[in-house]
């Protein structure tokens, strides 16, 4: 049985003392969510420690947005596998497309991140997908098996997740169409080795199209944007109709 996973990333946005009320809000929903679901908040490294120290005894797993390959050493602005062990962190993300997009991130710098967080014991969530431009040029699927060749090199198939994300489709409102999402992350997984593996969706994703992205056969839980930012909305995800 694929595990269904349910991530929030949170971006840049949230001080601790947000994050904590955010919390508050949202725990109650994170329970009544079916015990199959894995529900993670992947938040940026401020609010790590002070989440960790408040979701014991809860179901809500903890996320980071990066990691860097390195153990430790003179990288400015970066984070190391054993600064997101020791607070209680358990996934990743990695490959976002803000970070391709804005701060250099390639696919070899990829590959290294996602070493470094099976290397400590973390479960990487692996961003891959396409712009607009590539989508019109019919260079979906050529540039996504582009990305998992160069990405998954050496890497355990077992101790990870991949997230479809269009890039068309994140922040823009403008949502994949299901059965398009579904195709493509079945493409994914027909060339992966281990059949077995989390996909999720990511890009757009709210309330209201949660259901039916959920129904399709493929899609194996969803990286949240904006709509992980309030209890509501995130407690509605998470809490999808089966």
């Amino acid at each position: 049985m694929r595990k269904i996973i349910l991530a929030g990333n949170w971006k840049m946005y949230k001080t601790q003392a947000e994050a904590l009320e955010f919390l508050e809000g949202f725990k109650p929903n994170a329970e009544d969510a079916p015990e199959n679901r894995e529900v993670v908040l992947c938040v940026p490294f401020t609010a790590l420690s002070a989440l960790s120290k408040n979701l014991h005894g809860s179901r809500i797993r903890l996320g980071a947005q990066n990691i860097h390959w390195e153990e430790a050493g003179a990288y400015t602005g970066e984070i190391s596998g054993p600064m997101l062990t020791e607070i209680g962190v358990r996934y990743v993300i990695i490959g976002h497309s803000e970070r391709r997009q804005y701060f250099g991130e390639t696919d070899e710098t990829v590959n290294l991140r996602l070493k470094a967080a099976q290397k400590y014991g973390l479960i990487p969530i692996l961003c891959v997908g396409e712009t607009k431009e590539q989508r019109a040029a019919k260079e979906t699927e050529s540039h996504i098996l582009g990305q998992l060749e160069k990405d998954l090199v050496d890497i355990d198939q077992t101790q990870l997740v991949i997230a479809y994300e269009p890039i068309w489709a994140i922040g823009t409102g403008e949502t994949c169409e299901s059965d398009e999402a579904n195709r493509v992350i079945g493409l994914i997984r027909s060339k992966l080795d281990n059949k077995d593996i989390t996909i999720q969706y990511g890009g757009s994703v709210k309330p209201d199209n949660i259901d039916e992205l959920m129904a399709k056969p493929e899609i194996d839980g969803v990286l949240v944007g904006g709509a992980s930012l309030t209890p509501e909305s995130w407690g509605k995800i998470v809490n999808y109709r089966a």
